[in-house]
């Protein structure tokens, strides 16, 4: 695998319009060819990175270099990787201005005077600096859909204190459920010693089966339940689907343990519906994905 960097001219002056056509297209040729990277235009330049198979990316470039939109390709840098830095962007896109480089060291110049196919070669020490900037750029751009149901960081510190302090008791309830995981698996060690140590040895009957599965679906409810928890923490989207799937369980094991000669008709057809929704909405939930 490798990665390589290329800076060429533009034939003509390229439009928001056009530039997105051209994203989109890149986006579905290298996401088929499992190639990663980013573009950047500025000043009339382009500064490519592609990353993947050696042969499928100089393929690539060499398509490109023969292009209309390119002129004075020149390659920057090539290297072979062992991991991708652009690993979910089947190309990611930058259109970066000088306020922007300003920030960065170093780089604030180069964007003035340098910003050019023969001057990303006279200056490959930026590279490294330009590609971390460009990849913390997107990560960021990612994140920010998907903001944290509790996040650290807020205008005002008060709220700040309160979503910490939350943070600190979901990761105790964390703990304590973690307990509550430990000391059910050993329950269910402990239940199937005590049914098969009884005479008749190593026999269970139907009930001793079922408090036995009871025991073992309560642990697998545990762990649902802790994962819940910790998406707390993690994610603001509410993750139906898991939530669906642990309800499901948890009902679905009352009519393993169910007592039936002592309980109402009604309340067996009740619970029997919840299952039926709840199947339903977890087959919705799987088809929409």
């Amino acid at each position: 695998m490798i990665r390589l960097t290329y800076a060429s001219t533009a034939t003509h002056k390229w439009s928001a319009e056009d530039l997105l056509k051209l994203l989109k297209q890149c986006r579905t040729n290298n996401g088929a060819k499992n190639i990663t990277g980013i573009l950047l235009y500025a000043n009339g330049t382009f500064f490519q990175v592609l990353e993947g198979d050696e042969a499928t990316v100089e393929s690539v470039y060499q398509k490109i270099k023969q292009g209309p939109r390119n002129r004075e390709c020149t390659v920057i840098e090539k290297q072979a990787i062992t991991e991708r830095a652009f690993p979910y962007w089947s190309m990611g896109f930058e259109k970066i201005n000088a306020k922007e480089l300003h920030k960065m060291d170093g780089l604030s110049d180069f964007f003035e005077h340098d910003f050019t196919p023969a001057g990303f070669v006279s200056h490959k020490n930026i590279i490294g600096p330009l590609l971390t900037h460009l990849r913390a750029k997107l990560i960021k751009q990612v994140s920010a859909s998907s903001h944290e149901e509790l996040p650290l960081e807020h205008e005002d510190p008060f709220i700040r204190l309160l979503h910490g302090t939350i943070r600190v008791g979901v990761k105790f309830l964390s703990f304590l459920m973690v307990i509550v995981i430990v000391l059910s698996i050993f329950d269910v060690l402990y239940t199937i010693w005590d049914k098969i140590s009884d005479p008749p040895y190593l026999l269970l009957t139907t009930n001793d089966l079922l408090e036995t599965f009871g025991s073992f679906l309560a642990v697998l409810i545990a762990i649902e339940i802790f994962i819940n928890i910790s998406l707390y923490i993690r994610s603001d989207v509410i993750p139906v689907k898991l939530v669906v799937a642990t309800a499901l369980m948890a009902i679905s094991r009352k009519f393993i343990v169910f007592d039936y000669k002592h309980l109402q008709p009604e309340y067996i057809s009740a619970t029997a519906l919840v299952v039926v929704a709840l199947g339903i909405t977890y087959m919705l939930i799987q088809k929409n994905e």
